[in-house]
């Protein structure tokens, strides 16, 4: 009996800190989630619910789904053109020899390591330079900026040898160019693609600090939960908090289902 025992007794401290760590991270996210279902105004204990009243307000407010609606294009849209943009750069830099190839390499990525502060403040002054108004649009090419990088890493990663000599075999066969790239190299990166295009969007989908600087009349849902925290914490932020919170968690869950979990199989 003691013999059985000892490995639970080893494993129960890893268990207890595996608790206390995951318990410190998403305590927080827990105790907003929870008073998103508060019946009354006040968005403190006691909690008086559940009540759904929070999430009908979100769903029948005007300008809460107009930037709801912002949110979804700028992050489907600037999600794509990154990676279309990243797989090019990156197919470039793989199969081809180009000159000063490492530089551009750094410069590709020189972004992943910057903040987002700066990039914004660099967007905004290149926009009033350029006379380009604050719009939907300055807010997409701001996410394409933070999520090419992104995407040209991830595929860049993914490009092997094995890729390249089924493209040699294609061309001896006599596919041109343009087929190589869409029947071959497409289907086999698609996993590296989708990995690139989902995690762009969920990094654009609660992106603030870029959407806040260059854009004025047209918000993404980010912005609009700001302006809503200017007038202190309600159960109504509570909700849309949540509501983010969860597209989030659900694009990473079919994220890992469909690329990680197909790439062990």
């Amino acid at each position: 009996m003691i013999h059985r025992a000892l490995p639970a007794l080893r494993a129960a401290p890893v268990w207890i800190y595996v608790i206390l760590i995951y318990g410190f991270i998403f305590l927080p996210v827990g105790v907003l989630v929870l008073f998103s279902f508060q019946g009354s105004r006040v968005p403190v204990p006691p909690f008086n619910g559940p009540s759904l009243q929070w999430y009908e307000a979100v769903f029948t407010d005007e300008r809460m789904m107009d930037a709801l609606t912002n949110s979804v294009i700028v992050a489907l849209a600037s999600s794509l053109v990154s990676v279309v943009l990243g797989f090019l750069a990156a197919y470039a830099l793989a199969r081809h020899r180009l000159p000063f190839a490492r530089v551009l390499q750094g410069f590709l990525t020189a972004p992943l390591t910057v903040s987002y502060l700066i990039i914004a403040m660099g967007l905004l002054i290149t926009f009033n330079q350029l006379g380009v108004p604050k719009s939907l649009l300055t807010v997409g090419i701001g996410h394409v900026v933070i999520n090419l990088p992104l995407c040209f890493a991830i595929v860049y990663s993914q490009m092997g040898a094995h890729q390249a000599n089924i493209e040699r075999a294609a061309r001896d066969l006599g596919a041109r160019e343009w087929q190589v790239l869409a029947l071959v190299t497409v289907p086999m990166m698609w996993p590296a693609l989708f990995a690139g295009f989902f995690l762009s969007v969920t990094f654009s989908w609660d992106e603030f600090i870029i959407a806040f600087m260059v854009s004025r009349f047209e918000v993404t849902l980010p912005v609009e939960i700001w302006s809503m925290l200017r007038t202190g914490l309600n159960p109504k932020t509570n909700a849309v908090g949540s509501f983010v919170f969860l597209i989030s968690v659900a694009t990473v869950l079919l994220l890992d289902f469909v690329v990680f979990r197909r790439k062990k199989t």
